[in-house]
């Protein structure tokens, strides 16, 4: 099984919630991501590129792996922060 998705990490659940927010305004995830992530993959627009099960954290990988794809997911709390998730696809391969 392999995925495509994108986040956002910040530091409170509150600054996510924000976010989330916006996003639901229309305001485009790749900025927001460029703006606001503390992850390294924030330069990338959030891009976290193909994953496989087990590559990243449990919360986050069980967002991608087992939530509805195309809709932005969270606040989800892992041990980095607060993240907002966004699958582009998933397959069973």
């Amino acid at each position: 099984m392999k995925a495509m998705a994108r986040h956002i990490l910040v530091a409170t659940e509150a600054e996510a919630s924000r976010l989330k927010k916006r996003l639901a305004q229309g305001e485009a995830f790749d900025v927001l991501a460029r703006k606001h992530s503390l992850c390294p993959s924030g330069k990338r627009g959030g891009d976290l590129g193909e994953i496989r099960p087990g590559q990243l954290v449990r919360p986050v990988d069980q967002v991608i792996f087992r939530k509805p794809i195309r809709t932005v997911h969270g606040p989800v709390k892992s041990q980095f922060g607060y993240h907002l998730i966004e699958v582009f696809y998933r397959d069973g391969a």
